[in-house]
């Protein structure tokens, strides 16, 4: 494809501080697409910076169109639009929906399942950019289990994963929560083996995560991909989670086992040291970084630039109104 001008949307700030999944994977995609030889502008939230693209700060009180600059290409929107737009566009939909609405003509899905679930084939995995992770160290002694994910969603599903690892008798590091959670209830963990770190980012997490044996996911939602499956891949976790949404594309037995029963998960943990590191490691390496990203959302650019749809019909929930909980058996 000839370099063009892709501006990327998104009503966020980047770079991400600490989480922001979204704001990760939209600053390496764009760092990526400019060293293809594209040029980068980014619209987002106000508070943004970046070295290697043109920013512009995002206003809600303004129409989307009047602030697209004149000589864009083509607009990459990771946020639903709401309005039409005067350039070439498409969007990726980056988490799930539970109602009837129609999506536009132009959505793509982050993974074959999360495409599926809305009747399309259209999906691009999510991509790491390898320079925030660093060199995994994969031979050294690990002696506890992680839960990374926000441990406030009830989907996430932390209770289950505080009782697999009391259950398989290992410690356990949570990122992304805290010990005394108001929000869920009053909702107190004085267990000393599970560690609560808070919402922790860069260099502290990529310690935690690879001085750690696995990752505990057991999800009890459609997991659209998963960046914390991926990222715990990289540095020689394997994932011991449930099979829903994106899962089983992601790990298959070489690289974690899944279940929705609490007991297999608990005897699967038995043989944790089994698994390869470097093979996880390698896995990610070879499929989920931010290169492949790039280079498979270039086929879908060139259809939207040549005035071609990326779905033959607008995307719809195939099963509207999904349960709130996916099963879990204690």
């Amino acid at each position: 494809m000839e370099a063009q001008h892709i501006l990327i949307f998104y009503n966020g700030i980047i770079p991400t501080p600490k989480y922001g999944g979204i704001s990760r994977v939209i600053w390496y995609l764009g760092k990526e697409l400019n060293l293809m030889g594209h040029r980068i502008t980014f619209l987002v939230a106000p508070g943004s910076v970046c070295d290697f693209a043109n920013v512009i700060f995002f206003d809600p009180k303004q129409s989307l169109a009047s602030q697209i600059p004149e000589d864009v290409d083509l607009v990459h929107s990771h946020t639903l639009l709401w309005e039409p737009l005067p350039k070439p566009y498409m969007i990726t939909l980056h988490g799930n929906s539970s109602d009837k609405r129609e999506f536009d003509i132009n959505t793509t899905f982050i993974s074959r399942d999360h495409a599926k679930r809305f009747g399309s084939e259209v999906f691009v995995y999510n991509g790491l950019g390898l320079e925030e992770y660093g060199q995994p160290q994969l031979d050294n002694p690990r002696n506890y289990l992680h839960f990374l994910g926000k441990a406030a969603w009830r989907v996430k599903n932390l209770k289950g994963c505080i009782q697999i690892a009391r259950e398989s008798g290992h410690a356990l590091r949570v990122m992304g929560g805290y010990r005394v959670n108001l929000k869920m209830g009053i909702r107190i963990t004085l267990d000393p083996r599970i560690r609560f770190e808070g919402m922790v980012g860069g260099e502290t997490k990529n310690r935690l995560i690879n001085a750690s044996k696995a990752l505990l996911f057991p999800v009890r939602w459609n997991e659209p991909m998963g960046l914390a499956v991926v990222e715990s891949l990289y540095f020689g976790c394997p994932v011991f989670g449930t099979p829903y949404g994106a899962l089983p594309e992601l790990v298959s037995s070489e690289f974690g086992f899944l279940s929705n029963k609490k007991s297999e998960l608990v005897d699967a943990l038995k043989h944790v040291d089994e698994y390869d590191r470097r093979k996880c490691h390698e896995y990610v390496c070879d499929n989920f970084v931010s290169i492949h990203m790039a280079r498979n959302f270039l086929p879908l650019y060139e259809k939207v630039l040549n005035g071609e749809s990326l779905n033959p019909i607008p995307p719809k929930l195939v099963n509207p109104n999904p349960p709130k909980f996916l099963p879990w058996y204690e």
